[in-house]
């Protein structure tokens, strides 16, 4: 017998110790004298694929021979055979039936929860469905709880686990999970009246589940079964051990589960025997990281055992701690570290469950070409095909905006089947059009009316394709899932084929389309059991699905760099390992939230507790710990604000600042210090080379004042201008002398300018069309309906007509109050003119909203504002619209208005708070602001003039169209200006 060991026979390996050599080596070890074939005869069940491809290396290291039946127990069926065991069925089909029965529930009774909540309830609930089959759990044992302190909550509970009763009757197919413990149970039974005649060894797991933990059980009992314990902590005293029995304090702790374990087999701490004789890299480091792991309850031990411990100088000599400020410099640190493993040759592994965290650490790595091996592939819906998926679906049953056509038109796969070329020429024409002209919502007529007035071959039948695939998608109402997958994917491959007379283009290419087509697939295997579904509710069902998938893309990594999750910590066997993240609530991860049971209920029913996956953590950790060499890492602030280090950090410097006999102070500094060393070189990293620093284009930028030639000056503005003129000159610089417009932005929002726009065509239909011997009540309503008849046709946004009409509807008493009161008559709506100003070569220009003629002859010149009006002081400094308009008009601006006099000017704000700023005209008003603004030109007539940047902006957080381009930030306002002559001639 190669296990002469008394059952039952559990051994274990300390942390830090490679666990598949080891595994290996000792397997080896104890198969020494039996013929070549008998490791052919073992069968080995470990934890996870790669730690099977680890222990297969393993064997392979160690020479030529027969390699053991290897098993993963998340697929413990793979391979054998028991007649009578029904199929799984797949988890998509039963959260989609699961989503049926909860919807017929929620249609009996709302109030229950929301149906957007549709999947999420079904997912959780599926979930929920898993655990107590793994645990063994029915659902007459969940029902008979003393709920007597929660029956509202209660109430809702029960009504949804009555859905997942028929589950477990047997009359149905089984779950995967059910059908896995069925098959530990069928297993277990052949065991005990048949045992197989070779070892079997359950390896690499903690039993943390309910249906491994039977297996483990089951194995232990065998002839020639064992279990091997991976980072098993052999410091912890006895008494410690006897105190891990209440789950609801040691949950969270990392030996919780072998404590459990031993309670199954009936067994004590020290029958556990260790598997090899290897010893962990650092001892005495293991035995400081397990005191200060230990349990809740019992760490005033740290004083006493905390005193047996060695110095701790030595113990952490191996262990760096990065404090850094930011996540980004984090990022950083850890990336220098790797590429010196890296240069060095040295194996080294970043564990982490922060996946923004390692994306950062990967792209910094790309900079030296370094490409490390991350498990966790890329998110699916992060690919080419998973984002055009995703577009697609989200245009299914809603009103299509620019951005997202645009999105659509510009992804990298679209029309990748044929005509790539042109379709990339004829969306950069589309672009600019629909930027400058819209329409904000695009439909498949506008779409083929727009390329009709083109020019060119090819355009039209490529508008009228996407017109077509357009109409589809919007129109997409409510239907079965088996339809909506259909559309969804005829619609992407349409879109991916372009002109091409068959096929999807590139879509199902490469690794990430065989995902995708495989993700397809399996809801269209599945979709006969989702029922019906609104557009919405499939969006977010494939939104959900989508989100679970992972592509590992085919790459050449660099051999010795790998990024990990924290549950691979025990399969990994790097001499550097870098824990990344160590902030709590990432790192261990707060337990969700249960919408079902609270954690005494859990207990009773024998269901697992949230702190379950603190102490899995809390397990991870301390075997990435007991690595020959360990950085530390975290942020000491986030985006939001600063962070809290974990809980296990934490543990760790406040038993090592206690123990100063110990040195443990001095052993921190000097972690903190090894981390500093990282944290400059981030930060060296960061700055500008001397080379750098002597290129003038790598220099902050001075605020601008550009000097162009006076002929390329502006010789004409209009009325609004001017008073952009006089806060940003640069502004006009940019406008009228580089001919630079402000893009307009991709998707058409009912912005204010667009408000203001609005409410002057509606003032204006309204004065024009004045009936003679209106009432007041009439011409209210005459408003009115002139507001929501513009609104309709000018404004597409629901919300925002009922916004606008609302905000005129409180304001149309205050317009109508002052509208007319001084029997004026309007002469001018919207009537443009202009004047010269000699002798300066320069033409003012201006169109007024309203000028009225009043019983006296002269003019009244109004304006309407959807905000507040400029108050006299601003009118005088800067904005000097009126003023000047009025000065225009004494000058003969405006036909039809010559030789009239202007009597007043009349600012009137519409906005929240309705206000009017009224100014009574005289001929030395007038001729103060006619003289300023000759001043004004006069002076940007001269060379010597530069348009310098925000001159006197109204307040400082104005956003100009051109900020950017005079780079501010760089500099503020209170920087003198830069002169610089440009467009010189050389």
């Amino acid at each position: 017998m190669i296990l002469p060991e008394p059952a039952p026979r559990v051994f274990a390996l300390p942390p830090g110790v490679d666990f598949a050599a080891a595994l290996v080596a000792g397997l080896r070890h104890r198969m020494a004298g039996q013929p070549p074939e008998a490791m052919a005869g073992v069968t080995l069940y470990l934890n996870t694929n790669r730690m099977r491809a680890r222990v297969r290396d393993a064997f392979a290291a160690t020479g030529p021979g027969f390699l053991p039946r290897l098993h993963v127990l998340t697929d413990l069926a793979e391979g054998v055979a028991l007649p009578g065991l029904p199929a799984a069925v797949s988890p998509l089909r039963r959260r989609l039936e699961l989503s049926q029965l909860i919807a017929g529930l929620l249609d009996a009774q709302p109030d229950l929860a929301p149906r957007a909540a549709l999947y999420d309830l079904a997912d959780s609930l599926a979930t929920l469905m898993d655990e107590m089959q793994d645990e063994a759990v029915d659902p007459a044992t969940v029902a008979a709880l003393d709920v007597s302190d929660h029956s509202a909550h209660w109430a809702r509970t029960g009504a949804f686990l009555g859905i997942v009763s028929q589950f477990f009757t047997g009359s149905t197919a089984p779950d995967k999970q059910a059908r896995q413990r069925l098959f530990v149970d069928r297993l277990a039974a052949r065991w005990h009246s048949d045992p197989p005649p070779g070892p079997v060894i359950v390896a690499g797991s903690t039993g943390s589940r309910g249906t491994t933990a039977a297996l483990m059980q089951a194995v232990a009992a065998l002839p020639q079964g064992a279990l091997v314990l991976p980072g098993f902590d052999p410091h912890m005293p006895g008494w410690v051990w006897d105190r891990l029995t209440d789950a609801m304090t040691g949950e969270d702790h990392p030996q919780f589960r072998f404590r459990r374990l031993m309670e199954r087999l009936d067994i004590r701490h020290t029958d556990i025997r260790p598997w090899t004789k290897d010893t962990p890299p650092a001892p005495a480091r293991n035995r400081l990281i397990s005191l200060s792991l230990r349990p809740a309850p019992v760490t005033d031990q740290w004083l006493t055992e905390g005193a047996a411990l060695p110095d701790l100088r030595e113990a952490t000599r191996d262990i760096t701690l990065i404090e850094a400020q930011t996540p980004r410099s984090e990022a950083l640190a850890i990336a220098l570290i790797l590429r010196q493993a890296a240069e060095d040759g040295t194996s080294a592994a970043l564990i982490t469950p922060d996946r923004m965290l390692s994306r950062q650490v990967t792209a910094a790595l790309d900079r030296w070409g370094i490409m490390p091996d991350d498990s966790a592939g890329r998110p699916l819906s992060l690919s080419a095909p998973g984002r055009l998926l995703r577009h697609v679906a989200a245009l299914m049953g809603r009103k299509l905006t620019s951005d997202m056509l645009l999105t659509l038109l510009k992804h990298p796969l679209a029309f990748t089947g044929g005509g790539r070329g042109n379709h990339l020429l004829f969306t950069r024409r589309l672009e600019l059009d629909l930027r400058r002209k819209g329409p904000a919502f695009p439909t498949g007529p506008a779409l083929i009316a727009w390329a009709k007035a083109q020019k060119g071959d090819g355009i039209l039948p490529w508008a009228t394709a996407i017109a077509s695939l357009i109409d589809i998608a919007t129109t997409a109402g409510t239907a079965s899932l088996t339809d909506h997958v259909a559309t969804h994917v005829a619609l992407t491959e349409a879109w991916a084929r372009g002109t091409a007379a068959e096929g999807a283009g590139t879509l199902w290419d490469k690794e990430a389309g065989a995902e995708a087509i495989k993700l397809i697939s399996a809801l269209q295997a599945d979709a006969d059991a989702g029922g019906i579904l609104s557009p919405a509710e499939y969006r977010d069902l494939f939104e959900a699905l989508v989100a679970r998938e992972v592509v590992r893309e085919s790459t050449s990594p660099h051999p010795h760099l790998l990024i990990l999750g924290p549950r691979e910590a025990r399969e990994q066997g790097t001499e550097l390992v870098i824990l990344g993240g160590l902030n709590d609530g990432a790192w261990p991860r707060l337990p969700e939230p249960d919408p079902w049971l609270n954690r005494q209920m859990r207990k009773t029913a024998g269901l697992l507790l949230p702190e379950r996956q603190v102490g899995l953590s809390a397990h991870d950790y301390q075997i990435a710990m007991a690595a020959p060499r360990v950085v530390l890492t975290r942020a000491l602030r986030d985006a939001e604000a600063e962070t809290v280090p974990s809980r296990w950090i934490n543990r760790l410097m406040n038993l090592m600042e206690g123990l100063p006999a110990q040195h443990g102070p001095a052993a921190l500094a000097a972690m903190r210090d090894r981390g500093r060393h990282w944290l400059a070189l981030s930060a060296a990293l960061e700055l500008p080379t001397p080379a750098m620093q002597a290129d003038p284009r790598l220099r902050p930028a001075r605020r601008p004042s550009p000097r162009p030639p006076v002929t390329a000056r502006p010789k004409e503005l209009s009325l609004t201008r001017i008073s952009l003129l006089i806060r940003d000159p640069y502004a006009i610089y940019c406008r009228y002398v580089l001919r630079l417009k402000r893009l307009d932005p991709l998707r058409h929002e009912p912005d204010a300018a667009l408000r203001g726009q609005i409410l002057h065509l509606i003032l204006e239909d309204f004065v024009k069309n004045r009936p003679t011997g209106e009432t007041l009540p009439a011409a209210r309503a005459r408003l009115m309906d002139t507001a929501a008849r513009i609104l309709d046709d000018q404004v597409p946004w629901p919300a925002a007509r009922a916004l606008w009409l609302a905000r005129l509807n409180r304001a149309a008493d205050f317009f109508l109050a002052i509208d007319g009161r001084d029997q004026g008559t309007p002469v001018a709506l919207e009537g443009k003119g202009g004047v010269d100003l000699t002798p300066l070569n320069f033409r003012l220009t201006g169109t007024p909203d309203r000028i009225d003629r009043l019983p006296d002859g002269r003019l009244h010149i109004i304006d309407y504002k959807t905000g507040t009006p400029p108050t006299a002081a601003m009118q005088k400094a800067f904005d000097k619209q009126l003023l000047l308009a009025a000065a225009m008009a004494e000058r003969d601006a405006f036909k039809g208005l010559e030789a009239s006099e202007v009597a007043r000017i009349t600012y009137v704000g519409l906005g929240t708070n309705p206000k009017v700023e009224e100014t009574e005209i005289t001929p030395a008003i007038t001729a103060e602001a006619w003289a300023g603004l000759h001043a004004l030109i006069a002076h940007y007539s001269h060379h010597g003039a530069g348009y310098t940047a925000r001159r006197a902006v109204q307040k400082e957080r104005f956003e100009g169209d051109y900020d950017h381009l005079s780079r501010h930030g760089e500099w503020d306002t209170t920087d003198h200006p830069h002169p610089e002559a440009v467009g010189e001639a050389p």
